[in-house]
Formats: structure tokens, sequence, C-alpha cells
């Protein structure tokens, strides 16, 4: 906006100057140029007040554009400060359950508590089960299987050592990765061994325990360990020597879902024991039933018998009976039976 007022004086400049340079050239008299001269200064006055009026309201323009810009920026900025501090408070609480605050837990016990609570029924574990009566310490799931036996199942996430070896794979320092695997076998063979002496009690217990590793990449690490003088596998080895298998989120979620389909085959064959039991009670409470029916026939036959052989006595007895004569009446039955015996002879 400044350069077009500047141009524009920078031109009137120069119609003075045309003007005062014709006036040389055509060595006229002078004349009375005022007129002219007003209506330039008018002109000029006109395209100032024109310029001025075209700068007020481009400023105006300019500095609504600016205010609405800066309140758009100022919103955005908000915005991501608001971002930015939600970030900083997840990242605090990501760094409390990594650094495993009591007040929480540790990651790994609530990976381990979500996935037997997902997948089993609340009546096949135990939570918090003390396996020694003797001691106070717990385990912190035990999975029940047939016939009352548990199964010992911890978990393990040693963060500091996991991380080192993280630490040591960006940086690329193998003798920092070297050393770094080996405390985390060292922690895990630490803890095989307390699970093997708190928790493992046959025959209360298996005769083995589960220790539960949060993330898969853990695991990985964990299965792909080899020890550096025997060259055994991590995993083979707290097996053999403590009873300790090494389960990862994926492998433990497979091993429970076949808990719960052999839990469930279980129930049908108890359904499918009791209905036969069932049956057989049935079956002999009806066979006991139809001997009794049996009798009952045989009872009922003798007792037809008996008043077969009554009705039988009975006409014997009306025949005797109605043939004993009345002593005031002898010549009539005399006389009555011989014409009875005249009568058969003419016929």
């Amino acid at each position: 906006m400044q350069d077009s007022v500047s141009y524009l004086i920078l031109a009137s400049i120069v119609v003075v100057i045309y003007l005062l340079i014709s006036q040389r050239k055509n060595k006229v008299e002078p004349k009375d140029h005022s007129t002219e001269i007003d209506n330039l200064k008018e002109s000029i006055n006109n395209s100032f007040n024109n310029m001025t009026s075209s700068f007020n309201s481009l400023s105006k323009d300019v500095t609504r554009d600016m205010t609405q810009t800066l309140t758009s920026v100022n919103e955005k900025v908000t915005a991501f400060n608001s971002q930015v501090e939600n970030l900083n408070e997840s990242q605090k609480g990501i760094n409390k359950i990594l650094a495993g605050v009591k007040k929480y837990g540790t990651l790994a016990e609530f990976s381990l508590g979500s996935l037997i609570k997902d997948l089993l029924p609340s009546s096949q574990y135990i939570s918090n089960a003390r396996m020694k009566e003797e001691t106070n310490e717990n385990v912190e799931f035990a999975i029940k299987l047939q016939d009352g036996v548990l199964v010992p199942v911890d978990s393990h996430f040693p963060v500091e050592k996991f991380k080192a070896i993280q630490d040591a794979h960006q940086e690329d320092d193998k003798k920092a990765l070297t050393d770094a695997r080996a405390k985390l076998a060292r922690a895990f063979k630490d803890k095989a061994k307390s699970v093997n002496e708190k928790y493992i009690v046959p025959p209360k217990s298996t005769d083995f325990a589960i220790v539960y590793v949060a993330t898969e990449s853990l695991f990985l690490e964990l299965t792909n360990y080899q020890d550096p003088t025997t060259k055994e596998l991590l995993i083979q080895e707290l097996m053999k020597k403590h009873k300790v298998t090494i389960m990862g989120p994926n492998n433990l979620s497979g091993y429970l879902q076949s808990l719960h389909m052999g839990f469930q085959s279980l129930k049908v064959q108890k359904h499918a024991t009791q209905i036969y039991d069932d049956l057989k009670t049935i079956t002999t409470r009806f066979n006991k039933h139809f001997d009794n029916v049996l009798v009952l026939r045989k009872k009922l036959e003798e007792a037809m018998s008996v008043v077969d052989s009554f009705g039988k006595d009975g006409r014997s007895i009306k025949r005797t009976l109605e043939n004993i004569k009345d002593p005031e009446q002898p010549e009539t039955n005399v006389e009555t039976k011989i014409e009875d015996h005249s009568k058969h002879l003419k016929n």
C-alpha cells in the first residue's frame, strides 16, 4: 500500500516537471496556471483520499484475516498442548506400570489375570492360592484340574533387564547385548527355581508350573536364548532343572482354551454317566416291580383256584341239602318217585 502512494506522488511530480519543461520549450509568455495547478492538487488530493480509503479498507481486511488466522493458530496450539499433556499422562501411566507400581500391579500380572478370567470360568481357578500351608507365599493363579489338582501359574517381567536388551539393539552394541541377554536368562533361572521351591507340591499340585511373560517379544527372546557354554536352550534347561515351562500370551491362550474344552468334555461325560446310572436304577426298579406283578399274578391264580374249588363245594353242598327228606312228608316223596318211575317206563 505504501508503494502505491509513493508511485502516485512520483507520477504527480513527473507531471509538474513535464508542464514546466513544455512551457520553456514553447517560449510563451507566462500565463496563469493556477487553475491547472489547483486541478492537479485536487486530483492529487482525491487520489490520496482514494488511496487512503483503500489503504484503510485493506488494513481492516488484513487485520481481520490476521486475527482469524492467529485465533485458529492459537486454537490449534491449545489443542496440540492438550494432546501433549494427554500423551505425557499416558506415558506416566505406562511408566508406572513398567516400573511395577504396587498400586496397579505389574503389567504381566494384569495380562495374566485378563487371560485366565476371559478364558476360564471362575470355578476353574483360584487367585492368590497358597500352595504350602506352612508359608505365606501365594502363587498368583492356580488352575483346577480333575480331582482338584492345581496347576501353579505365576508371572515374571524384569523390565529393566529386557529394556537393556532393546537399548543394546538400538545402539548396535554386541557386547552389551550379550551381557543383557545373560542377565535376563539369569533372572528367569532364579524365578524358575523360586517357583519350584514354593509352588510345586504334588499331589496337591501338578509336577510342573507355568511362568507367564506378558509380551511375545520377551517370550521370543527367551525361547531363542542358548547357553553359550552348554549350548542348551533356556526353556529346556528350566523345564529339566526346575519343572517350569515359559509361556507367552499366545501359548497360554491356547493352553487355557484346551483346558476349557477338556472341562466341558468332562462335564458332558459326567452328565452322560449320571444319565446311565439313572437308567440302570430305573431298569432295576422296573424289573423289581415286574417280579412283584408276576408274584401277584400267581397269588391271583391261586385265589381263583380256591374260589373255583369253593364254588364246586358249594354246589355239592347245595345238592346235598336239596336231597335231604322232610321227616313229616315221607309218603309224598315216595309216591312222587313211583309216578316218575312209571312215566319213565311208559316212555
